[in-house]
C-alpha cells in the first residue's frame, strides 16, 4: 500500500524533472534568440535601414544584361565600386544573411517567406547569372550559397502551395 508521503514525494520528484525539462527549453530557445540577435548586429545589410536597401533594390531591378558578360560589358566587374556593382553587392548580402538565418533554423520559411518571399526570389533570378559567372570566373563555386538556398526554399514553399499573408 502506497502512503501519503509517498506520493508527495513522487509527486515533488516529478516537479523538479519537470522544472529542470522546462529550464533546459527555456535556455536552448534563449540562446537561439542571442545567436539570431548577434548574426543580425553583426551583417551590415541587415541593419540598412529601409529607404536605402529600397534604392540598392530599385537600382538592381533596372539593371538591364543578357548575361555575366554583358554585364561586365555595360557596366564593369561586379568587384568595382560602381553603383550597378554596389546594388548587387548589398541586396545579395542582405538576403545572403537572410538565408543563412534560415538555413541555421534560426528563424522559419513562412515567416522567411510572408516577409521577404517575392523580393528575395525576384532578386535571386535577376542576379543569379552574375553570380554564376562571378562563382566560374573566380573559381568560388560557394559565393552567396545561403542566398541560393533561401531562394530554393521559397520556391519550395510556393510549390506546396503556401501563400504569403
Amino acid at each position: 500500500m502506497v502512503d501519503i508521503q509517498t506520493i508527495s514525494i513522487v509527486i515533488a520528484s516529478a516537479s523538479v524533472v519537470a522544472g529542470v525539462i522546462y529550464y533546459a527549453i527555456e535556455i536552448k530557445h534563449q540562446t537561439k534568440i542571442r545567436q539570431t540577435d548577434l548574426a543580425i548586429r553583426l551583417n551590415p545589410a541587415l541593419n540598412m535601414n529601409g529607404f536605402e536597401f529600397q534604392q540598392l533594390a530599385l537600382k538592381l531591378s533596372t539593371l538591364e544584361y543578357k548575361d555575366y558578360d554583358d554585364f561586365v560589358k555595360k557596366y564593369g566587374p561586379l568587384t568595382s565600386e560602381k553603383p550597378e556593382s554596389m546594388a548587387i553587392h548589398a541586396v545579395s548580402n542582405f538576403f545572403e544573411g537572410i538565408g543563412l538565418l534560415l538555413k541555421r533554423n534560426l528563424v522559419g520559411i513562412d515567416m522567411v517567406g510572408d516577409y521577404y518571399g517575392e523580393s528575395a526570389v525576384f532578386a535571386w533570378e535577376k542576379v543569379k547569372p552574375l553570380i554564376e559567372g562571378f562563382r566560374k570566373q573566380y573559381n568560388m563555386p560557394r559565393l552567396w550559397e545561403p542566398f541560393e538556398y533561401l531562394y530554393d526554399e521559397l520556391k519550395k514553399r510556393e510549390q506546396r502551395g503556401v501563400n504569403s499573408g
